[in-house]
């Protein structure tokens, strides 16, 4: 609620009156894309127009993520870019949300004053407000207090058109992993209602989205006293017009076999688990603070696959964390080369300010981190490479997405265990899905023909 019960009327006729226009750019994750969305709807209601121009907006802000070094670096040195727009223009505002906002707001302050607005990740409810005092002349506005209950129930998004709708189920982390800053930027876990999720995901589907994902840090410690994470996923899957689910990601720890019953019962949901290790030693992994073993890993394994025999497995690895001997390089080598992970997300340990890994002694030279890095990396593509080459011959379901990059006479779209497809076009149109007939494997795609005489599953 605004403080002024007039406000949100000001805000609007004064919005309208002067055609404002706002551009958000995101950074990171899938959450935050689901955020910017968020943020999107907030500010169109009060008569903001999205902006396709940078140039042009009124307002920009920058969707940002802590994760990574990298990935900061890249906010500063886009901002610093965005500084000769503020001089031209006076009047336009220049906001950072998200998690970088939430972990460097005074440095933020101190180097880049022309910045009017910093907001974490729990304060998007007040945008329109805030957004409005900024414009009225009041100073720097900044709100990164975290929300002990803040999930956005009944607040939707503003989706471009689409194949894919991202729905966030819950917010926060509570596993505290050692190299990880994200349960001080996001805050401790909780999760949205059952009901506001259901009626977000119908009202995607009537804008005419067919696959939805579902967003979490850790969706599977979803939990509200209607039900926990795979009584949801079930409620999605009965719901009409999804023709596919996804979700990510889960924790190793908290995968059970109740989700996986429910995988396997609807053909809706998706055979394919996203699935971090982030390091094979029992070693590492314990200073992680990942909870669990390579045993316990690899087993986990063996059960998804009891379940769901052709589900696609990815993964998360980071190389070089501190005290990765060559033993514990290799140990990881050894999982990957066990459980032959159909993609992988792989990067070098990454220092965070105020994480407990930050303070550890034993770190990693970077030249090993690199080669580390590359081995790994190889290993993978190799791997990869031979799983679709294994597919060739075999019938996969493809959702159909968008013109292929190779030309606009092929369609791009992704099989159920998440690899993108091309085939050439006939009949069929975006969001069907169609049985292909896999005739070869390059790089990390499949290619193929569509078996369908008129391209569309009822």
């Amino acid at each position: 609620m605004f403080e002024n019960p007039n406000i949100s009327s000001d805000i609007i006729n004064q919005n309208n009156k002067n055609s404002l226009t706002y551009f958000i750019e995101t950074y990171g994750c899938q959450m935050n894309v689901a955020d910017s969305e968020l943020v999107s709807n907030e500010l169109e209601k009060i008569g903001y127009i999205n902006s396709n121009k940078i140039e042009q907006a009124d307002l920009i802000l920058l969707n940002t993520c802590s994760i990574r070094e990298k990935a900061e670096e890249t906010v500063h040195n886009r901002l610093d870019s965005l500084h000769y727009l503020k001089k031209n223009n006076p009047k336009l505002l220049i906001g950072v949300i998200g998690c970088m906002a939430q972990n460097l707001k005074n440095e933020l302050l101190d180097s880049k004053p022309y910045i009017d607005i910093i907001l974490g990740p729990d304060s998007y409810r007040k945008i329109s407000e805030i957004v409005y005092n900024r414009n009225n002349k009041i100073d720097h506005i900044v709100d990164t207090k975290l929300s002990k209950y803040e999930v956005y129930d009944n607040m939707f998004p503003s989706r471009k058109s689409g194949v894919n709708a991202w729905v966030s189920i819950m917010r926060g982390c509570d596993k505290f992993c050692t190299f990880c800053i994200v349960p001080f930027t996001r805050g401790r876990e909780r999760s949205r209602s059952i009901k506001s999720i259901v009626e977000e995901v119908n009202k995607a589907v009537g804008d005419g989205f067919v696959e939805i994902t579902l967003l979490g840090q850790n969706v599977n410690s979803y939990r509200t006293p209607d039900g926990d994470f795979p009584v949801l996923l079930e409620k999605v899957a009965k719901i009409k017009g999804v023709k596919r689910i996804r979700y990510t990601s889960p924790h190793p720890r908290d995968i059970n076999e109740d989700v996986l019953n429910v995988m396997k019962k609807y053909d809706n949901i998706c055979k394919n688990i996203h699935l971090p290790l982030q390091s094979g030693s029992t070693k590492i992994l314990k200073t992680m603070n990942r909870t669990y073993t390579k045993e316990e890993f690899l087993n986990l394994v063996r059960v998804i696959r009891d379940y769901l025999p052709n589900c696609s497995i990815s993964t998360d690895i980071i190389v070089g964390f501190p005290g990765e001997d060559e033993f514990d390089f290799n140990e990881t080598l050894d999982v990957v080369r066990k459980v032959k992970f159909d993609f992988s997300y792989m990067f070098k340990y990454s220092s965070r300010p105020g994480t407990k890994a930050s303070h550890y002694t034993n770190q990693v030279d970077e030249k090993v981190k690199q080669e580390r890095l590359e081995k790994l990396i190889s290993l993978q593509n190799e791997i990869r490479l031979k799983v679709n080459k294994s597919k060739i011959g075999s019938i996969e379901k493809v959702l159909i997405e968008k013109n292929s990059k190779k030309s606009d006479l092929f369609w791009s779209g992704r099989t159920d265990g998440n690899i993108w497809t091309v085939i050439k076009k006939t009949d069929e149109k975006i969001k069907d899905v169609v049985d292909v007939l896999i005739t070869d494997a390059k790089g990390v795609t499949l290619f193929g023909e569509n078996l369908n005489n008129r391209g569309q599953i009822s």
